[in-house]
């Protein structure tokens, strides 16, 4: 396996400067954020897609430092019910796609969205109950009206331009968030449709991520490597969907931390065996969003874990 990095997590840093750091910290690989949720704070993508000097300049600093693109990561919501918000999204997907094939990737990272509803156009509609029936006949609404009619759209056009892998991060609030969302997406679009598994979205819901990667298995595209850690007491009191915001970090009823903050490196060891043991045998990806670690001692700390633990 390869230690990788989503290199917004080092985004107080300029490009280069954050492509120092993670050569120095023996980091193999960098996902970088092109837009819609990331700030994409390293990189320029309208540059990137019509300027071919300022295309080899962004290669040639990342190669210079015996360094690799593993994906470029452009989630977003390109089913939100207000146009311009969806439209937005959607066409952040196609530049990105079109600018991994400038690139020579077939991987990009994202989110399948959520709409709303037939008669909204304003809010995204998360179905999470299956009563009253109201909430089915939404879902399928949904899935049948917005959800696989673009995706399978758009997976065409990444196919035209050599993008053969959609990692899809299986996140809450968007239709595609556990294993029967992923597996119903990959059944109405194909095998370009995978997982960009990240256990820290499970932990908080209860769900057990070793065993999400059995149940997986090769479907699993990508690796984001990060931590979760929960609060017991919290969570006893206000449960896995408490919606208070926000609130201090002392009343949370979880939030994101560095690795091994949240599990130790036992936990981190058996991860990894079981990817190992479904074949995936690719990047872990850190991804930082610890509020409470600086960030470069943060990404420090997650690189020792990984390579204790990675074989």
């Amino acid at each position: 396996m390869k230690l990788g990095i989503f290199t917004d997590g080092l985004l107080h840093l300029g490009f280069e400067a954050a492509l120092d750091k993670i050569a120095e910290l023996g980091i193999q690989a960098v996902e970088i954020g092109t837009g819609n949720f990331s700030p994409a704070p390293h990189c320029h993508m309208d540059m990137l897609l019509r300027d071919d000097a300022a295309l080899g300049k962004f290669k040639d600093a990342i190669i210079s430092r015996d360094l690799e693109i593993s994906a470029l990561n452009c989630s977003g919501n390109p089913l939100h019910p207000r146009a311009e918000k969806g439209v937005h999204d959607a066409q952040v997907i196609r530049d990105t796609i079109l600018l991994a094939e400038r690139l020579g990737i077939g991987r990009i990272v994202l989110m399948s969205g959520c709409p709303g509803t037939p008669t909204s156009t304003d809010y995204p509609n998360w179905v999470t109950a299956q009563w009253p029936e109201d909430f089915i006949e939404l879902l399928n609404w949904q899935w049948d009206n917005r959800a696989i009619p673009f995706w399978t759209e758009t997976a065409a056009f990444a196919e035209q331009h050599g993008v053969t892998r959609l990692c899809f991060e299986l996140h809450p609030g968007m239709l595609v968030y556990n294993v029967s969302s992923l597996e119903r997406l990959r059944a109405a679009v194909g095998p370009i449709v995978g997982a960009n598994l990240d256990p820290s979205h499970f932990f908080y819901q209860r769900m057990d991520a070793i065993e999400i990667v059995k149940a997986l298995g090769d479907a699993i595209y990508y690796v984001h490597a990060k931590d979760a850690r929960v609060d017991a007491r919290n969570t006893a009191i206000y449960g896995a969907l408490d919606m208070r915001f926000p609130v201090p970090v002392r009343d949370q009823t979880w939030r994101y931390v560095t690795l091994g903050f949240g599990h130790g490196a036992e936990y981190w060891a058996n991860f990894t065996s079981a990817l190992k043991s479904v074949g995936y045998d690719d990047v872990l990806s850190i991804e930082h969003e610890d509020v409470l670690m600086e960030p470069e001692l943060a990404v420090e700390r997650s690189v020792n874990l990984l390579k204790s633990v990675i074989f």
